[in-house]
């Protein structure tokens, strides 16, 4: 039903950064939370940052000082800053809302890879 798109993915070496965008197929004020989450191969999919309406950020703990969420509603738009990239944070990172009457939507995921 929502489509969302990633974008800014790729190869970076460690300590550097790379800024994900997600961009949704209508206004992302309709969503209750909206935000990004990433699996890497063997290990379960994990929170790495989401908003809730109203404005509270969480992060999940790996990412807590080094990535930043943000949004911007006149493009439909979620970003994920990510500094001080490390090869731990390799995996691929999708974007998800949830709406106000309980569905869901995933993006297709994109390929993070932090290596030298």
């Amino acid at each position: 039903q929502v489509h969302l798109v990633e974008s800014g993915g790729g190869l970076v070496q460690p300590g550097g950064s790379l800024r994900l965008s997600c961009v949704a197929s209508e206004n992302i004020f309709n969503f209750y939370s909206l935000g990004w989450y990433r699996q890497a191969p063997g290990k379960q999919r994990e929170l790495v940052a989401h908003i809730i309406n109203g404005g509270n950020t969480n992060y999940g703990d790996s990412v807590k000082g080094r990535f930043t969420l943000s949004t911007d509603s006149a493009k439909n738009t979620v970003y994920l800053q990510m500094n001080s990239l490390k090869p731990e944070d390799t995996a691929v990172y999708y974007c998800h809302i949830n709406d106000y009457s309980g569905g869901g939507s995933w993006g297709q995921g994109i390929q993070v890879t932090v290596s030298s």
